[in-house]
């Protein structure tokens, strides 16, 4: 057996079920290796996005997500995607081959390792034949246990060579998560039982597996839950849920967010998003952050306690101190308050609907979908001007079911994820909620998602521009033309690879929609025409955090 052959098939060993990726010389042997073992390979058009598949895949499932790369040209173009991965601390294995080293006039020859390493992922390296096993299984353990993105290199002479018998494939089990310090924990429950208005606010670092700990936390102690923007949905369903906290917060969860005594931060940075540039943490406001990455705690701003943990396991431990103390509070909460928060949704709201005869203004759009779709859905957002309009108005009722691609801030990532994502969980409908800027720098896996037949729903704010620089730039207007774009019709680019595509002015467009929604046999693209004078509310935040 060859290397490249073994790399395969002890990756399909360790448990890899999917993998996303474009094939070509340099990974075909690997690739096609772990798709025959069962590892099904799903084909992208473009290496991004067989990335962001990868990404939107392990978000979802909470495994590994697995790309695969030729190397050259096959890497450099999916490093926006390897970016966005990284910075999201995605545990994610992107497979790239790579040149040998004797090969210095390759034209497929690039510093492979130092591009990645620059925007931020880990580098591993297959780099013997002896040694081959032993460096794939410290790539996967690294990204599974440290949930990175690792692009794991494949040079070609080394995928070419005889493996000397190969002992089995191993999988060591992920180990436990270090017990939360006793003092630390005491001296967080000090500060909970001098609290009136506490408020707990999870992050990544508390998705999926914290809710239970940190809801029975809640209920002892009195206090309101939020989460940061890509945990949206923990919470989903709790009477003291606020939501997102930041800039997508309503008036309402603001309001709550900025009068609390005491934040307990577990699992989020606390950055300038989550709590909008400090405005929803008071002056006053004590502090406690827990986290499993010691240099995160007081990364963003200051703290009065630091506890690094796993978040289900700090709340675990302040739960049973605080059950030692005998301790329950009722914090700010009443029946009065629950309805309060039940009827600050944004869909509660009212507004001046910016709708034409020609345009639907994108709240409008947004609820009369919330209306259509199946509560239990799954939610992709790309980055632009409009993303706050599918997270404010289209809740997810899972956390795992919504995929935030805006760590890198780079639109066209978000249909790669929302692919990702239908493939993870083929039983329910997936919005792909994405501008008319992100859609066509991603155009072609508009027909992967036909090829694949998944149950996607591709909705596009469509303004004809890149309308966050329109917004911007308002006062500047010279320029303008610029970032404007003639009408194009998108519901017919979708109908010609194989979706279905609807064009949408007005709410009553939307009823094509329903029809599909009844058999989902293939994906839809709703070419939305948004009314482009609508201007988001967290515009000039976006903007503020450069």
């Amino acid at each position: 057996m060859r290397v490249g052959q073994a790399v395969g098939a002890a990756l399909a060993d360790l448990g890899v079920d999917r993998v996303f990726g474009v094939i070509g010389s340099g990974n075909y042997v690997v690739t096609t290796t772990m798709d025959a073992r069962g590892a099904g390979f799903v084909a992208a058009r473009h290496e991004s996005a067989a990335v962001c598949m990868a990404d939107g895949y392990a978000r979802v499932t909470g495994r590994v997500g697995v790309a695969s790369v030729h190397q050259g040209p096959g890497l450099t173009n999916a490093l926006t995607g390897v970016a966005e991965a990284a910075k999201s601390r995605t545990p994610l294995l992107v497979l790239a081959a790579d040149t040998p080293a004797a090969a210095v006039h390759s034209n497929f020859r690039v510093d492979q390792a130092a591009a990645c390493a620059a925007v931020g992922a880990a580098v591993e390296r297959v780099s013997t034949p002896q040694s081959a096993l032993q460096d794939v299984e410290r790539a996967w353990r690294r990204a599974r246990n440290h949930r990175r993105t690792v692009v794991l290199l494949l040079p070609l002479d080394v995928q070419a060579a005889e493996l000397p018998a190969p002992p089995p494939t191993k999988d060591a089990p992920p180990p436990r998560p270090p017990a939360p310090a006793g003092g630390a924990i005491a001296e967080a429950a000090d500060l909970v039982q001098r609290a009136r208005r506490p408020v707990i606010l999870a992050g990544r670092g508390a998705v999926p597996g914290a809710r239970g700990p940190l809801v029975e936390l809640a209920d002892r102690i009195g206090a309101l839950l939020a989460t940061s923007a890509v945990a949206n949905g923990l919470f989903a369903g709790h009477p003291y849920d606020l939501g997102i906290s930041g800039s997508f917060s309503s008036p309402v969860s603001a309001e709550l967010l900025a009068g609390a005594d005491l934040v307990l931060g577990f699992g989020a940075s606390l950055n300038n998003w989550t709590t909008k540039h400090g405005a929803l943490i008071g002056p006053d406001a004590r502090v406690v952050q827990v986290d499993l990455d010691e240099e995160a705690i007081g990364a963003r701003r200051q703290v009065d306690v630091g506890v690094v943990a796993d978040a289900a396991e700090a709340a675990g431990g302040l739960l049973e101190e605080l059950g030692r103390r005998g301790f329950h509070g009722q914090g700010a909460r009443s029946p009065e308050l629950a309805a309060r928060i039940a009827g600050g949704r944004w869909r509660d709201r009212p507004y001046q609907d910016g709708s034409t005869d020609a345009t639907i203004d994108p709240r409008t759009l947004t609820i009369a979908l919330d209306d259509l779709l199946p509560a239990d859905r799954a939610l992709a957002v790309d980055s632009g001007h409009f993303m706050g309009w599918p997270v404010m108005y289209l809740p997810v009722n899972d956390a795992r079911a919504f995929v935030f691609n805006q760590a890198y801030q780079s639109i066209g990532l978000g249909l790669g994820a929302a692919i990702g994502a239908a493939v993870a969980d083929p039983g329910r409908v997936t919005v792909a909620a994405l501008g008319d800027g992100g859609t066509f720098m991603s155009l072609g896996e508009l027909e992967t998602a036909a090829r694949l037949r998944l149950p996607l729903l591709v909705v596009v704010y469509n303004d004809d521009a890149y309308g966050a620089e329109v917004h911007h730039f308002a006062e500047d207007p010279e320029g303008l033309d610029l970032v404007r774009f003639p009408e194009t019709d998108l519901a017919a680019v979708g109908r010609a690879v194989g979706a279905d595509g609807v064009t949408v002015r007005a709410a009553r467009d939307l009823e094509p929609v329903a029809s599909w929604l009844a058999r989902r046999d293939r994906p839809m693209v709703v070419d939305a025409k948004v009314t482009p004078t609508v201007v988001g509310e967290w515009l000039e935040e976006a903007f503020r955090g450069g």
